[in-house]
C-alpha cells in the first residue's frame, strides 16, 4: 500500500448487488444474467469522517436507469451503446484513451470501428496532448502513436493541437473554469467511451476521469487538476479527488443532456492505459460494459460491481482505489450535483 493509503483514517467499505444472482450471495462472475436489479449500497459521508455501506432502504432521492450487458464484443458494445444514445444529436465527439503505444488493455479497436462505421456514423474520436512527457506531450507524438495503436479507421481530433479555451465549473469551490482544447466547442454531442480500470492518482479511472483530465488541455488544463495554484504541489486524496470531479462537470455541463457514458468493465488493471507497457496485469476478471445518461450511476454501478466481486478477485483493484480515497469522486459527485447514486439495473 502507498504512503497516502497507510495514513487513511477511514476505512472504506462499498459493496452490492448488481443483479439478483449478486443480491443472493453469488459472486457476480457466475450470476446468471437477469432483466432487472437494484444496487442494494452506496457510499456516504457520516460524522467521524469514514465511508460507510447505506442500504437501499435507507438512501434518499431519485434513481437514474443504468443498463449492464456482459457481452464483451463489438455486437455487446453496440447493443448497449444503443439504450442511450438517443441524445447524441448533430457533430458527435467520442471521448476514449487512445493509449501509449502498444498499451495492452485499451479498448479494441474492431468493436469501436464498428460501433462507429454502424451506429456513431460521421463521429470523431476526440483526445487531448498529455501533461506528462511520453508518446502522447506533443501533437507530433500523439499522432505517430494513434497510427501505432491502430486508430486509424475514423478522424482523431486532437482537440489541443490548435489552441485551446475556457469554460466555466458552475458551482466548483477550486477550479472556477478550467482550460480545454478549443475543438471541444465545434461538437454538439460527445458519447463517453471508458475503459473502466485503476489509476495512479484517481484510483479508478471511469467516464468521470475520461472527460475531466482527458478532455483538459495538455498543458494548462491538465495541471490546473493536479497542482494546486501558488505553491506547486499536487495533492493527492480527497483534494485531487475533489478537483477532478470539478474538471468532469465542465465537461458535463458545457453539453448538457447530448452527453451519455459508456464504461467497458474488461483489462481492469489497477494503472490507467497511461502505463502503457507497465501497466500491472489485471487481477481482476472481465465483467461487462454498463451504460448511462447519468455519469455518478454509470460510475457508482461500475465500482459496486467491483466490490461485489469475492474478495481475492477484487482485492488489487480495491486496494487501489481506497488507498488514493478514490471514493471520494462517488461522493463529491454527489455533492456537486452531477448524478444520482441510486440507480435500476437493467440487463440487456
Amino acid at each position: 500500500m502507498s504512503t497516502g493509503g497507510k495514513e487513511m483514517k477511514r476505512r472504506v467499505l462499498i459493496g452490492g448487488a448488481m443483479a439478483a444472482g449478486v443480491a443472493a450471495g453469488l459472486p457476480i462472475a457466475s450470476a446468471a444474467p437477469e432483466k432487472t436489479g437494484k444496487a442494494v449500497r452506496a457510499v456516504a459521508k457520516v460524522d467521524d469522517g469514514s465511508v460507510v455501506n447505506v442500504p437501499l432502504a435507507k438512501r434518499t432521492g431519485p434513481k437514474s436507469v443504468v443498463y449492464f450487458t456482459r457481452d464483451l464484443s463489438a455486437d455487446g458494445l453496440r447493443k448497449i451503446v444503443a439504450k442511450v444514445s438517443s441524445v447524441l444529436t448533430g457533430k458527435v465527439a467520442v471521448k476514449l484513451h487512445t493509449g501509449e503505444k502498444g498499451g495492452p488493455n485499451i479498448l479494441p479497436r474492431e468493436w469501436v470501428k464498428e460501433l462507429l462505421a454502424n451506429d456513431i456514423k460521421n463521429a470523431t474520436i476526440v483526445e487531448t496532448n498529455t501533461y506528462y512527457p511520453g508518446d502522447r506531450d506533443t501533437t507530433a507524438k500523439h499522432l505517430d502513436t494513434l497510427k501505432v495503436n491502430g486508430w486509424t479507421f475514423a478522424p482523431v481530433d486532437i482537440m489541443d493541437a490548435d489552441g485551446t479555451a475556457m469554460i466555466p465549473v458552475k458551482g466548483a469551490k477550486h477550479i472556477k473554469e478550467i482550460s480545454v482544447g478549443k475543438g471541444l466547442l465545434k461538437y454538439d454531442s460527445l458519447l463517453t467511451l471508458t475503459h473502466f480500470k485503476g489509476h495512479t492518482m484517481g484510483g479508478f479511472g471511469g467516464s468521470n476521469k475520461n472527460i475531466s483530465i482527458g478532455c483538459a488541455s495538455g498543458k494548462l488544463g491538465k495541471q490546473q487538476i493536479h497542482q494546486l495554484p501558488g505553491d506547486g504541489t499536487w495533492p493527492g486524496g480527497p483534494l485531487f479527488m475533489e478537483r477532478m470531479v470539478e474538471g468532469g462537470k465542465a465537461i458535463t455541463n458545457h453539453f448538457g443532456q447530448h452527453i451519455t457514458y459508456i464504461n467497458v468493465l474488461r483489462n481492469m488493471s489497477v494503472d490507467c492505459d497511461c502505463a502503457g507497457l507497465g501497466a500491472a496485469a489485471p487481477t481482476t476478471p472481465d465483467l461487462g460494459i454498463i451504460a448511462s445518461t447519468d455519469i455518478l450511476a454509470v460510475d457508482q454501478a461500475s465500482v459496486d460491481m467491483v466490490y461485489a466481486l469475492p474478495e481475492a478477485q477484487r482485492r488489487d483493484l480495491v486496494e487501489r482505489i481506497e488507498s488514493r480515497s478514490g471514493l471520494r469522486q462517488l461522493e463529491y459527485m454527489k455533492l456537486q450535483g452531477m448524478g444520482n447514486n441510486q440507480y435500476d439495473l437493467i440487463t440487456v
